[in-house]
């Protein structure tokens, strides 16, 4: 959520961030519903002053004796102008509540301009892409030749965008489960939590899937939402809270299935991994003091990088543009791995700074002794699992199609050192 104030103050500056995410300049619609609702709260403070003076009136008459039927005219009145003045205020407050809540956040002053991901900018390359002497495979041939990846059955039980893992790949998805939440906790001290998978409408509202993004998410039919991350049980913890600054900043790491319909996605990447309906991920969340946001950020992406250069995979840091950045982000970085078989970079990481856009809208606030105010949150995914599934079966692949398991694994494969067909 916006800060009204800041729009107020700046009409321009925010109009310019608008376009530059896309979207139409609304500062005049909002401060004009504003007005309109700030001198309503005015006249209701007058009317509710004068019937609590006449109140007064009628009491002091009353006990002199004194007829009282004109005052309590005048007072029945007020009471009606009252309520149609709340009525007023209540639809204004949901028509200003109903724009803001669809605005994207402000864009920091470093982030590139741009229509979309072609305005991204690479901050750095880590590692060396591999080059094969043969033509490399894609993950899915590779996992179903080795019989531990499979597509028709899950097809079968869910249908498209599902994948079922088996054996040794299965055992793998588990070990980096592992070897992330204990990276992340040994090495940068995020708490491991264990969160749901279900959660109520106000906290898919709190960190800004909902209104505008209904379509990409699934629900029950009791009004519960399936979590399309982690991020959003995680950063709802602190919803409708207040916390001492001397506890911040509070950093918390999940492993969980995410959700998510893909309503954009028709056509693109229908076969294998990449893009499916659920998958796993270890998530990061920070909750900060608003002026350590940008250095939080650069340590959550350093975690998530740690993770990547451990399991020996090249990747590269992208800073994303105004027009490729998430809904409830002002400042986003996407870690992209080398996928062989494309020959190209894919995403497997975003890490955002989200500001106090997303804790204005969960009610989440930090008080000191000489200040108060909104917290900053930050998301990140410390990896996907399944996309980095995706990147070592294709980096560590043989000309023979079997798979070389990264070092940094080993302790948690219980002495499986390769993927391939006997086992």
């Amino acid at each position: 959520m916006h800060d009204l104030k800041r729009i107020r103050e700046d009409p321009k500056f925010f109009d310019e961030a608008m376009v530059n995410r896309n979207f139409r300049p609304m500062s005049a619609d909002i401060i004009n519903i504003d007005t309109k609702k700030r001198e309503i709260t005015t006249k209701l403070q007058q009317l509710q002053s004068k019937r609590n003076e006449i109140a007064s009136k009628i009491g002091m008459a009353r006990g002199c004796g004194e007829d009282t039927t004109a005052l309590e005219q005048k007072s029945s009145n007020l009471k009606m102008n009252l309520s149609d003045l709340e009525k007023e205020e209540v639809l204004l407050s949901e028509q200003l509540n109903g724009i803001l809540s669809t605005i994207p956040n402000v864009p920091l002053p470093d982030v590139p301009v741009g229509s979309d991901e072609s305005s991204n900018v690479c901050i750095r390359l880590v590692g060396e892409p591999l080059r094969f002497d043969f033509s490399p495979k894609s993950h899915y041939e590779l996992g179903e030749a080795l019989g531990m990846i499979d597509f028709s059955s899950a097809a079968k039980i869910s249908g498209s965008r599902f994948t079922i893992l088996r054996g040794h790949i299965s055992k793998l998805e588990r070990a980096l489960k592992n070897f992330m939440l204990d990276m992340h906790v040994r090495e940068f001290g995020y708490e491991e939590i264990s969160v749901p998978f279900l959660v109520n409408e106000e906290c898919v509202y709190g960190t800004g899937q909902l209104p505008k993004f209904t379509e990409d998410l699934f629900s029950t039919t009791d009004g519960r939402w399936l979590i399309p991350t982690a991020e959003v049980p995680l950063t709802n913890m602190v919803r409708q809270s207040v916390i001492p600054t001397a506890q911040l900043p509070l950093r918390m790491t999940a492993y969980s299935a995410c959700f998510r319909s893909e309503a954009g996605a028709a056509g693109r990447d229908n076969r294998g991994m990449l893009r499916n309906h659920q998958f796993s991920k270890v998530e990061l969340v920070s909750i900060v003091h608003p002026a350590e946001g940008e250095r939080e950020l650069e340590r959550m992406t350093e975690a998530a990088e740690n993770i990547l250069k451990k399991l020996g995979l090249a990747y590269r840091v992208m800073l994303l543009s105004t027009g490729d950045m998430g809904f409830s982000a002002e400042k986003t970085y996407d870690l992209e791995v080398w996928i062989p078989s494309e020959g190209s970079y894919r995403e497997i990481s975003s890490c955002s700074l989200c500001g106090q856009f997303q804790a204005r809208r969960m009610g989440a606030r930090y008080s000191g002794a000489a200040e108060k105010g909104f917290v900053a949150t930050l998301n990140g995914s410390g990896l996907a699992i399944g996309r980095t599934i995706v990147a070592i079966l294709e980096n560590y692949q043989l000309r023979d199609g079997r798979v070389i398991i990264p070092e940094a694994l080993a302790p948690y494969m219980n002495g499986v050192k390769e993927l391939n067909k006997n086992g």
